[in-house]
């Protein structure tokens, strides 16, 4: 099974320790998502394939690379908005898929109820996008949706993960790697990260 990519940059634990904060509010938290999520796409790319290409500069030709695959950015919605967006913006030809997907609260079992996905999504990676790896129930359903429809590249991006959840992804989808920002201690009883950053998607919109 493939080792979770954990970031260990200062700028990155700088952030993630503002995104924790609770005096930090929905406005200062998007922002702080975004910026994390920029700087992590850098490493989530960086296996990307790319092909030659010749440009003219100013000055004269001159040997390049551009990127061979399409990449399909899939948030699981609502809090994967947040971070899409920052993936996105680094990568404006990438197309956008949707999955919504909520915790029932009781079996903390995944119940899906959006799947929007382009076409051909074994065309090239798909990045899978959620701020947090908990019991790892909904991103291994996600995942599994994304393979059926034809993803063969897959890629899970994450601000905070959970041991329990690293481990049921690598356990359901050990062709599957995990990047996060941070690997947090465990998850309660309830099944929320401690010491987490509370409810994303609730942070992300001000609910």
């Amino acid at each position: 099974m493939p080792s979770p990519v954990v970031f260990d940059h200062p700028l990155i634990r700088h952030l993630v320790t503002r995104l924790r904060d609770t005096a930090t509010g929905a406005t200062e938290f998007r922002r702080l998502v975004r910026q994390v999520a920029t700087l992590m796409t850098y490493e989530v790319t960086r296996t990307l394939e790319t092909h030659a290409v010749r440009v003219s500069t100013p000055m004269e030709e001159a040997n390049g690379h551009r990127l061979a695959g399409m990449v399909t950015v899939v948030p699981v919605l609502r809090a994967g908005l947040g971070m899409a967006e920052a993936v996105i913006d680094l990568l404006p030809d990438a197309r956008a898929g949707h999955l919504g997907m909520a915790r029932d609260e009781t079996t903390l079992e995944p119940v899906t109820y959006l799947e929007r996905l382009p076409k051909d999504l074994g065309a090239g990676p798909v990045i899978v996008v959620d701020p947090m790896l908990a019991t790892g129930g909904s991103a291994s359903a996600a995942v599994g949706v994304l393979k059926r429809a034809g993803a063969t590249d897959l890629r899970m991006m994450c601000l905070v993960a959970a041991p329990e959840g690293v481990e049921r992804l690598s356990r359901d989808h050990p062709d599957t790697r995990v990047y996060a920002a941070v690997l947090d201690r465990q998850l309660n009883e309830q099944g929320f990260i401690l010491p987490g950053l509370g409810d994303a998607g609730d942070r992300l919109f001000g609910t």
